[in-house]
Order: structure tokens, then C-alpha cells, then sequence
């Protein structure tokens, strides 16, 4: 029976950890999704415009942490899963791969930080 080098199981253990970063991300944005829709058809069925929405939550600190936490989940699902769809279908594995979709990922959480803080700050 082989054992696995050190290496190996190194590997194994950022793979574990990716695949679960995706799958809690994802449990994470279903809930922002729910919340998020919910919020808007409420607010559309009592007649809010978004320009009312928005001043309605404008400097609300937990609109802000939601919404917070929405970017960081979408941010962390789109760089883990187009990671796994690169190396599926187009074969792009490899650090320089995770360098680039983990410097992918940190840019979508920046600009969805700035427009979170732009609409709360």
C-alpha cells in the first residue's frame, strides 16, 4: 500500500479546503439570494422605487454587513468554481492558475466592497 508523501497530502488538504470554501459560499449566497429577492419584491409590491430602497437603507449598518457578506461569498464561489471549471474543461491547472483566480477573486470582493461602501458609507 503507498503512503502519501508529505506533499500529497498537503494537496489533498488545500483541495478539501477549497471544496468546502465552495460549498459554504454557496449555502451563503442562496440564503443573500433568498433575502436579497425577498427584500426587493416586497419593496417593489409596496411601491419603493430604488431610488426609496436606497434611501431607506443608505447608512444602515446591517444592510451593509449583509450585503458585506453577499460580495464575500460571491467573490469566493466565482474564484473557486471557475478554478475547478478551468481545470476541467480547459485543463488549466497549477499555482499560477490559483494565483490568477485567487487574484481574480480578491478583485471582485474589492469592487463589491467599494460599491458596498459607496451605497452604505
Amino acid at each position: 500500500m503507498n503512503t502519501p508523501t508529505a506533499t500529497e497530502r498537503v494537496r489533498a488538504r488545500y483541495e478539501t479546503a477549497l471544496w468546502l470554501a465552495q460549498r459554504a459560499s454557496a449555502v451563503v449566497l442562496a440564503l443573500c439570494v433568498v433575502v436579497h429577492l425577498a427584500t426587493i419584491f416586497y419593496a417593489v409590491r409596496h411601491g419603493l422605487s430604488a431610488e426609496a430602497i436606497l434611501g431607506r437603507v443608505r447608512g444602515a449598518p446591517g444592510w451593509a454587513a449583509f450585503y458585506g457578506v453577499f460580495v464575500a461569498a460571491a467573490a469566493v464561489h466565482a474564484g473557486v468554481g471557475l478554478r475547478a471549471v478551468l481545470a476541467e474543461w480547459v485543463g488549466w491547472r497549477g499555482r499560477g492558475t490559483d494565483r490568477a483566480l485567487a487574484l481574480l477573486a480578491f478583485a471582485l470582493a474589492a469592487f463589491g466592497g467599494r460599491a458596498v461602501a459607496a451605497m452604505f458609507g
